[in-house]
């Protein structure tokens, strides 16, 4: 593990501060920005905090648990720049029950606000359609019976099911603020390494949206409706007729990286979704190998510490199927 001292942001114009009252029910204090000047209360509601549905954001209006500069909310009243929102999560509010289960985590490094997990290809995160039992967040639950208090059992992004790496999980409500903020402002670095069919001539970035693909909705595409994101990429190693790619988020869409390295005719090796059709030489080299998934880790991940304030780092090896074909290509 690295770590390095940085001074803190701050972010003056979205300030998010979790606080303890005596009762110790926990508070979350919002400043209105400036730029949510005269949109209404619930709309920046579900923009300030996403971990919640704007159902549940509802409930709470209509419970008095969400006041603005002390006078309770009003769900379609508008909100001016400087205004205070405080609010006041149900205690155990996660979304969905979820069962603890038994599920053996590699854990990177622990502490009071996080835990940071090398997730193996395979394990879905979110318990969702044909998901329900095994997943990263049952086993959360188990690890840390706490979780069930925070919503999503503190998960802040994911992975895809057979994409390896680092996930970051918040343990408290203050540090998922914390985290989700940082996600928001584009302060974490998560790097990644990509298999990708062909050889990349030179390093670059993918600046197109994306967003659900208009026919197969199970599939994302780079679409002008979509959202924004960006992907930069540098070449670590070339191969005859692939390249090893380090990818960096600036955004974090749904298989953005997979949809990008597509969309710029260099799928990811492997990817049943979005992949091409591998030379005959690397599909011996994934059949003797027993390769079966998108050729995508997670490799680095940094942050800023939630309650220290200190910017830190981990790097997670390739796993060992990745690591394989990577010897394998390297002998042809």
């Amino acid at each position: 593990m690295m770590s390095y001292l940085e001074t803190k942001d701050g972010f003056a114009h979205y300030s998010a501060k979790p606080i303890r009252s005596e009762s110790t029910e926990t508070t979350i204090e919002l400043i209105i920005p400036l730029h949510f000047a005269g949109a209404r209360l619930d709309q920046v509601l579900a923009q300030l905090l996403p971990d919640w549905s704007r159902s549940r954001l509802q409930t709470w209006i209509r419970e008095k648990r969400i006041s603005v500069d002390g006078r309770d909310a009003i769900p379609r009243q508008k909100v001016w720049s400087g205004e205070k929102i405080e609010v006041k999560p149900a205690q155990c509010s996660i979304e969905t029950s979820h069962a603890a289960e038994a599920i053996l985590l590699d854990i990177v490094y622990e502490d009071d606000e996080l835990i940071v997990i090398n997730k193996p290809a395979g394990l879905v995160v979110h318990p969702g359609s044909g998901n329900w039992r095994g997943t990263m967040l049952n086993a959360l639950l188990h690890h840390a019976a706490q979780l069930a208090a925070i919503p999503r059992a503190g998960i802040v992004h994911r992975l895809d099911k057979d994409t390896s790496g680092l996930l970051v999980v918040a343990k408290t409500l203050e540090a998922q603020t914390s985290l989700v903020r940082q996600l928001q402002k584009h302060t974490v670095t998560r790097d990644y390494l990509a298999l990708v069919l062909g050889q990349v001539s030179v390093g670059g970035s993918v600046d197109a949206p994306v967003g659900r693909h208009p026919v197969q909705r199970t599939k994302m595409a780079v679409i002008a409706s979509g959202k924004e994101a960006r992907t930069h990429y540098r070449i670590q190693e070339k191969f005859d007729e692939s390249t090893l790619l380090r990818c960096s988020l600036e955004t974090g869409r749904t298989h953005q990286i997979r949809v990008h390295m597509h969309s710029i005719g260099h799928p990811l090796l492997g990817d049943p979704v979005y992949g091409g059709k591998p030379k005959k030489s690397i599909l011996e080299a994934m059949r003797l190998i027993g390769f079966s998934r998108q050729a995508l880790h997670a490799q680095k991940l940094e942050l800023t510490h939630p309650q220290s304030g200190i910017r830190m780092g981990w790097e997670a090896p390739l796993p060992e199927d990745m690591s394989n074909l990577l010897l394998m290509l390297r002998q042809h």
